[in-house]
């Protein structure tokens, strides 16, 4: 089970330089990311979200090819394949692109909305869905924006989102009262 990992930043480049840090922790294989976006809340109070994995790239590319495809294979019905890939990748990628668009994966646009929409202006939010991790190396490695980030929510046991907080300077979560 994936676990969401939500940090806010004090400034608007830091959650993008976490999210640089978290990629090259991927590439050290110390940490899985499912998806990860970087919320930026400018001057003027709009946000701007940046996608880690943009769905309208990634649909246009699998249509160009797919619609391609099948339009060879129907112009070739037609004795005129050249006609039939032309037609079939523009019409697969503007499809496929459209898909992309409409498409959600991994952390929800419109609870990303919603909590990015409470953090201050001239602030940033990083949104991470971890797959796995080495907790002990990660939380080394990005105790380096100690004092600059603070935990605004996670799915994360108890134990494991006080070494977090701990690890980013930050106090322990106030427990309710039962």
């Amino acid at each position: 089970m994936s676990d969401l990992i939500v940090i806010g930043f004090d400034t608007q480049d830091e959650a993008t330089a976490a999210l640089t840090e978290c990629k090259k922790l991927e590439k050290e294989y110390l940490l899985d990311l499912e998806d990860a976006v970087v919320v930026v809340r400018g001057a003027d109070g709009k946000l701007h979200l940046q996608q880690s994995i943009n769905l309208e790239k990634v649909g246009a590319s699998y249509g160009l090819f797919s619609g391609g495809f099948w339009g060879a294979l129907v112009g070739l019905l037609c004795l005129n394949p050249l006609a039939g890939f032309v037609a079939g990748s523009i019409v697969g990628a503007g499809a496929g692109a459209i898909a992309g668009k409409m498409s959600d994966y991994g952390i929800d646009d419109n609870f990303i909305k919603s909590l990015g929409s409470t953090i201050p202006a001239n602030t940033s939010a990083l949104f991470v869905l971890v797959r796995k991790s080495q907790p002990d190396k990660v939380l080394a490695d990005l105790s380096q924006f100690k004092g600059h980030a603070r935990v605004l929510q996670t799915s994360l046991s108890p134990a494991n989102e006080s070494k977090l907080r701990e690890a980013l300077g930050q106090m322990a979560a106030a427990t309710p009262a039962a």
